[in-house]
């Protein structure tokens, strides 16, 4: 969510080689970002009346949106966008997990989401950063019927689809300023970390987080000219 739609073109078409098919005005303008194609994310224009900056969302599957979002109310969470129709596309709600964190639940119908992830210029992970991260690992679990992992050594749980790893739960430390509230944190596969942080900076973005080496990959912190921010991640091999 935006407010700059052209500007967000230009600034992720330069970083990650996206190209843009803007939809109609009854639809808002709404944009898919491509590669080679195919469906990586999405691009709206922010409502005014929207608080905070620019943000990036995610969306988990529902088969049945409806449900879903009674299901979270009574787990804790809190209806923040209830659930519409969107044309032929689908069926939305956005709701606030227990901690503070937002997020988007969908109901495919035309629509079925990214269709490329995993490689350069591509969602490659999703992660819940909250500071209350047992609460969160909770209530998705519950929520989406997930089972957690918990990492050694770190505040972290992964949440496992079968055997499969779908999203993280990240316990925002006494590190991370007080003004940062809960939040989904998008990474996205770049070939090399250091030359997509210094592309980012070029556009008019901002470095948050320099390039940094863990065991999953190196990675970047950074927000794009709006504020909206995401990870770049060059995924250590497997």
């Amino acid at each position: 969510m935006t407010p700059d739609l052209e500007g967000a073109k230009a600034f992720y078409g330069g970083l990650f080689g996206w190209t843009f098919r803007t939809g109609a005005k009854e639809a808002g303008f709404y944009t898919m970002c491509q590669l080679n194609g195919r469906d990586v994310a999405g691009m709206g224009v922010k409502p005014k009346e929207v608080p905070g900056p620019a943000r990036w969302s995610v969306y988990f599957e529902a088969d049945n949106v409806d449900a879903f979002v009674a299901r979270a109310t009574q787990l804790g969470g809190k209806v923040v966008v209830p659930p519409m129709d969107v044309f032929q596309s689908g069926r939305l709600a956005f709701i606030e997990d227990p901690t503070g964190a937002h997020f988007g639940l969908w109901q495919s119908r035309e629509h079925h989401g990214a269709q490329l992830v995993g490689e350069p210029g591509t969602l490659v992970w999703s992660e819940v950063q909250t500071r209350d991260g047992a609460r969160a690992k909770d209530f998705y679990t519950a929520l989406l019927g997930l089972a957690p992992e918990s990492i050694a050594n770190m505040d972290y749980y992964v949440l496992n689809h079968g055997a499969k790893g779908v999203a993280g739960v990240f316990q925002m430390g006494m590190g991370m300023p007080a003004d940062i509230p809960p939040h989904w944190m998008n990474y996205f596969a770049v070939e090399d970390t250091d030359a997509a942080a210094a592309k980012v900076s070029q556009l008019g973005g901002r470095v948050h987080v320099p390039p940094t080496d863990m065991p999953y990959g190196r990675f970047s912190v950074v927000t794009d000219p709006t504020g909206a921010a995401f990870t770049l991640l060059k995924p250590a091999p497997m």
